[in-house]
C-alpha cells in the first residue's frame, strides 16, 4: 500500500512539474511589415522602456547594459534583427512567448530582470507592432555577456518562482474611466513602473499590497510614487515631470530615472502623459 501511495505521489509531482515547465501555447501570427504597424511599434518601444535598457553606446538596441540585482548581474540582450546574436530569426509567436510569458523561442525561461510579468497584459496587437518596429531596424552583430549569477541559480527555477509570483499577485483593477484605464496600461504594463518602484520580498517577488511605495536597488533607494507620496503634486505637475523631469520644487530628476524620462515618458503624447498622471493621482 505504501509503495502504491508513493507511486501516486511521484506521478502527481511529475505531472505538476511537467505542467510548470511546458511552454505556453500562443497564436502563430505573422509579424506585420506595413508602415503604420512599424510606426505604432516605434511608439510602443518608447512607451515600453525598451531603449533605456537595450540601447548601447552607439545608439542601437544591441544590448549589453549591466542590470545589477541582489541575485546577480544580468545583461540586456541584443534586440536588433541580427540572425545570430539578436532576434532576426524570431517569428510572431516568439515575441508573444517572450513578452507575455517570459519564455525563449526554445521554451526556456527568461529571468525576471526582463519585466515579462508586467508585459503579460500587453495586447497581442501591441506585441506584434513592437515586433514590426524591431524587425525594421538595422541588424547589429553584438554578443552580450553571459549573466553573472550564483552557481545555484538556473532558469528552470523560474517555473516555481513564477508560480509563487502568480499566487501573490492580485487580480488587476479595472477602470471604467477610459483615461484611467489608459494610464494604468501605460504605467503598470508597458512602462512597468512597479518593477523598480514597488518593494520586493526576499525572493524578489513584488509586495503588491505596497504597490509603488518605493523600492530598493543595489545602487540606492527608489522613491515612492503612490498616491500618498504624490499628495502635493497636481496632475499637471506629474505630467510635466513625465515630459521633462522637472519636479514641483524646481529640481530636475537624475539617476536611472533620467533615461526613462528621455527615452520613455518624454516621448509619449501629451494625452498619454496626462493619462499616466491621472492614474497615479487617482482617488486624491
Amino acid at each position: 500500500m505504501k509503495i502504491k501511495v508513493l507511486i501516486v505521489l511521484v506521478a502527481i509531482v511529475s505531472v505538476a512539474i511537467a505542467a510548470l515547465m511546458r511552454s505556453p501555447s500562443v497564436n502563430d501570427i505573422a509579424i506585420p511589415s506595413d508602415y503604420d504597424a512599424i510606426e505604432r511599434g516605434r511608439y510602443l518601444v518608447h512607451a515600453g522602456g525598451c531603449i533605456s535598457c537595450h540601447e548601447d553606446d552607439a545608439g542601437t538596441l544591441s544590448g549589453g547594459m549591466a542590470i545589477e540585482s541582489p541575485f546577480g548581474t544580468f545583461y540586456a540582450s541584443n534586440i536588433t534583427p541580427d540572425p545570430v546574436t539578436g532576434i532576426g530569426n524570431w517569428q510572431g509567436s516568439d515575441f508573444l512567448l517572450a513578452l507575455k510569458h517570459g519564455r525563449t523561442p526554445e521554451g526556456s525561461f527568461y529571468f525576471p530582470a526582463f519585466p515579462y510579468r508586467a508585459y503579460a497584459d500587453i495586447s497581442e496587437t501591441d506585441v506584434l507592432d513592437i515586433a514590426a518596429y524591431l524587425m525594421s531596424l538595422d541588424p547589429v552583430t553584438a554578443s552580450t555577456p553571459e549573466h553573472d549569477l550564483p552557481a545555484w541559480t538556473g532558469r528552470w527555477q523560474m517555473a516555481g518562482w513564477n508560480l509563487l509570483a502568480d499566487m501573490a499577485e492580485p487580480e488587476p483593477a479595472s477602470y471604467d474611466d477610459p483615461q484611467l484605464a489608459r494610464g494604468a496600461y501605460l504605467a503598470q504594463t508597458l512602462g512597468h513602473c512597479g518593477e523598480c518602484h514597488t518593494p520586493r520580498n526576499a525572493l524578489g517577488i513584488q509586495q503588491y499590497d505596497q504597490a509603488f511605495a518605493g523600492g530598493e536597488l543595489p545602487d540606492g533607494h527608489v522613491e515612492a510614487i503612490n498616491t500618498e507620496a504624490l499628495t502635493n503634486w497636481s496632475e499637471d505637475d506629474l505630467a510635466l515631470f513625465l515630459f521633462i523631469g522637472l519636479k514641483p520644487d524646481g529640481d530636475y530628476v537624475g539617476g536611472k530615472m533620467e533615461p526613462v524620462i528621455e527615452h520613455n515618458t518624454g516621448q509619449l503624447t501629451d494625452e498619454d502623459r496626462q493619462a499616466m498622471a491621472a492614474f497615479f493621482k487617482r482617488g486624491l
